[in-house]
């Protein structure tokens, strides 16, 4: 029925039509077909796929925003291998640029397109588009290492050399102007960009270079040279460290005014062993209905971190802590973070407080959130909680005191995992590597983080005052800051399905319309079967990134109605933005809530920007790292897991989440032909097959801290699959010169174009007038986290 709206509204002259109209030329009216039509409609709409009138009827979704100028305008995200995609609005699928139609766009920067071939909803392909002009440059300062010319080419060109980035995605050089200072080779520098790339000037970027950051053999230069390329910054302005220093170190009794008193309460922290910004605690009494109280306190560092401040501002711009191997880039001064705002034991600390009362099935029946004083009894660790769930009496002993709290926190940690089971909340429960490093930051060892009880259950807490606070200002109707997670995009959720059926396991539902029951119940099957890591990586992949936004559209993985980030304010700007609006709309005007209305969508927009670079910075590190530490076992051999299979080769990945190559290069003897359905190399002659999740051995012949890029080669072992050559057609053969479409000289292009085949319209008369001026062209975790 959802093609069939979709094909008539595509082909409709009328463009809009009235709901009555609609179901009877579909031959909907009858009173049975009518009320699932209505339904049907209803999901549409609020899937963005159509949409009403002011006079009540219907027609595709096509909201976008027209110049009539220069078309369409939005911020261009560049791809290592030269294509990208423009994102014109949150709401609106992205827009593919292909290799050579990007006009020298860099990442971030805002362009203006003209669409080269329209968005068709019926095959499920979205727009292409090529960039017409660049409104305004994003990319400012590059960072990289130097290397100098020889006196001769100095003399030739008047430039003193250029600069190697780790930003692969900007593939330009960028050469240096004497202008600036004058570097030894080698040295990693800060460069102001003077020139870019465009059609007067050709042939590349040039700067000057404004900072020396340092040599490439210093301590720890290889991690702060990613930091800086990514612009995240270790230093704090003067300005902010000075408004830090003016803090007091105590609380003073003057602050406790207006607060509720939860001292006599047995509050404590529970964190790793290396934590020192407390942000959270907990406490917990049995009511005399027989229901939990549980209080989750949270630092108020909103009492110190002004809205306006010189803090607040920089707390803003960095909008995140960042977390890489053997430092922290914190959001905040640690004078505040690691002092006042740390809820340190048996010291007196401001705190706002969710303190619900939770019944034996989950529900929370009664709340109170408020500006509080706390004062934890104990400074407890993950391993010492785990030891007392385990029942180690010397820890119990030790711990008297809180011993009957964590005995009652482990049973309401497994009635609420139970509750967030039975909606359909999704635990994709993913493994992530601790990466050991030495006092000099070189890798020692990599393993698997483990998550105990007591991991889990702080997390389970954390999750139901996030979900509380949400819930109060849903119900208020005051402006907040969600937390949001939206239904997976339909194209990547059919294409996991239909490799999922492959793979031999079916899923229940469709790719329009898939519940978290239907996906929590395929987990369930997968687990403990060969490939459950992969498959269960390959459907997170699938799934949506979780966002800020200033409107609820609910957390699809958590099958949460209302959700948000209240518990790590320290390290979070959007938390700290919660914690100021529970104090401002306490007794809100309409002043207040006008002001805030028109602040939180681009905190919300600048917050999730922040996230996803901390994120890509993190990964950066922790594959230069992995990469550092596998260079002494070159040359040695391992047993892996298929990971991933590609036009180009395949990737394994080792019991300790390393994950490396096998170039389809270096696959001798015969022709691989890629079968995309199954994700399956299969050789023409031999039948010898290579698919996700077969365990393969490999020897390792190449690791580059630089690139962070590792290479395998396949052994012949007692491993490997043979298979009747399949009969269905192949998308791909290995070829030399097909090796290149697919990826970089390297073949490795890990990231997929998904964004190509979204299912939403797009704007046909934009399309139709720019098609006029020319032909179509042709085609590109948070460790500490503890809430979702």
């Amino acid at each position: 029925m959802r093609n069939k709206i979709k094909e008539y509204l595509f082909n409709s002259p009328d463009k809009s039509i009235s709901i009555q109209d609609l179901a009877k030329d579909l031959e909907l009216d009858k009173s049975e077909d009518f009320k699932e039509f209505i339904g049907v409609v209803a999901l549409m709409e609020s899937q963005h796929e159509i949409e009403f009138n002011d006079l009540g009827e219907v027609s595709l979704f096509k909201k976008l925003e027209v110049s009539k100028k220069t078309g369409i305008e939005g911020i261009f995200h560049a791809n290592a291998n030269g294509f990208g995609f423009v994102t014109i609005a949150p709401d609106e699928p992205d827009v593919f640029i292909p290799r050579g139609n990007t006009n020298f766009a860099l990442d971030q920067d805002r362009v203006s397109l003209q669409i080269i071939k329209p968005a068709n909803p019926l095959t499920g392909t979205s727009a292409e588009a090529k960039v017409i002009d660049v409104v305004e440059r994003n990319l400012n300062h590059m960072v990289g290492q130097f290397v100098a010319f020889t006196k001769e080419q100095e003399e030739e060109s008047d430039l003193i050399g250029y600069i190697i980035s780790k930003n692969k995605k900007v593939p330009y050089n960028v050469y240096l102007s004497p202008k600036g200072l004058r570097p030894e080779n080698g040295q990693i520098v800060k460069v102001e960009i003077t020139h870019y790339i465009e059609k007067e000037f050709p042939d590349s970027m040039q700067g000057l270079v404004t900072e020396i950051i340092g040599n490439q053999d210093d301590k720890g230069i290889d991690v702060l040279e990613v930091l800086e390329s990514m612009d995240i910054r270790s230093a704090f302005p003067q300005e902010v460290i000075d408004e830090a220093n003016a803090v007091s170190d105590t609380v003073e009794p003057s602050d406790f005014m207006g607060r509720v008193d939860y001292r006599d309460q047995i509050i404590f922290t529970i964190d790793g062993e290396d934590a020192k910004d407390l942000d959270d605690a907990v406490h917990i009494n049995i009511l005399p209905n027989g229901n939990f109280e549980l209080g989750v306190h949270i630092a108020d560092v909103s009492h110190y971190v002004t809205n306006g401040s010189a803090l607040d501002k920089e707390a803003y711009e960095r909008g995140t802590s960042v977390y890489v191997t053997d430092r922290v880039v914190p959001m905040l001064p640690e004078r505040l973070s690691n002092g006042i705002c740390s809820l340190n034991p048996q010291v007196d600390r401001l705190t706002q407080s969710c303190v619900m009362e939770i019944d034996h099935q989950g529900k929370v029946v009664d709340y109170q959130i408020s500006q509080s004083v706390i004062k934890t009894a104990e400074r407890m660790t993950y391993t010492d909680v785990n030891k007392m769930i385990n029942g180690d009496a010397e820890t119990l002993e030790r711990y008297a005191d809180i011993a009957e709290s964590v005995d009652h926190m482990k049973d309401l940690h497994e009635i609420l995992v139970k509750m967030r089971h039975d909606r359909g909340s999704i635990d994709f429960d993913t493994e992530e590597a601790k990466i050991i490093v030495d006092s000099n930051g070189k890798p020692v060892n990599i393993v698997k983080r483990n998550r105990g009880v007591a991991e889990k259950l702080i997390e389970s807490f954390m999750l139901i005052a996030n979900e509380t606070v949400a819930s109060f200002f849903q119900d208020a109707e005051l402006p907040f800051i969600y937390r949001i997670h939206e239904h997976p995009k339909a194209d990547k959720l059919a294409r996991f399905i239909d490799f999922a059926s492959a793979f031999g396991v079916p899923i229940k539902g469709t790719a329009q319309k898939m519940s978290q029951k239907d996906l929590q119940n395929f987990m369930l099957k997968i687990k403990g079967k060969p490939g459950d890591a992969v498959l269960s990586t390959m459907l997170l992949r699938s799934m949506q990134q979780a966002r800020y936004d200033d409107k609820n559209e609910g957390h699809y993985g958590l099958a949460a109605e209302n959700y948000t980030h209240f518990t790590s304010p320290i390290r979070r700007y959007p938390d700290l933005i919660v914690h100021r609006l529970i104090r401002e709309m306490a007794h809100p005007d309409k002043k207040t809530v006008d002001y805030w209305a028109e602040k939180i969508p681009e905190i919300a927009k600048h917050s999730s920007e922040m996230e996803r670079r901390a994120v890509d910075a993190e990964r950066e590190v922790e594959k230069m790292k992995k990469a550092e530490y596998m260079e002494q076992f070159v040359g040695q051999d391992f047993t892996g897991v298929i990971s991933s299979v590609t036009t180009f080769g395949f990737f394994v990945e080792l019991p300790n989440t390393i994950e490396g190559l096998v170039h389809i290069k270096t696959l001798d003897g015969e022709y691989f032909n890629y079968l995309e359905r199954t994700m399956t190399l299969q050789g023409e002659k031999t039948g010898l097959t290579f698919k996700v999740g077969q365990e393969v051995k490999v020897n390792l012949v190449r690791s580059d801290r630089q690139t962070g890029d590792i290479d395998f080669i396949h052994i012949p072992s007692e491993l490997d699959l043979v298979e009747k050559r399949s009969k269905s057609k192949p998308n791909s053969r290995r070829s030399k010169d097909k090796d290149a479409k697919h990826g970089d000289s390297n073949g490795r292009d890990r990231k997929s174009s998904d964004k190509k085949n979204e299912k939403k319209p797009f704007y046909k008369k934009v399309a139709k007038n720019s098609q006029k001026g020319g032909k179509r062209s042709g085609k590109g975790s948070r460790k500490r986290s503890r809430s979702k």
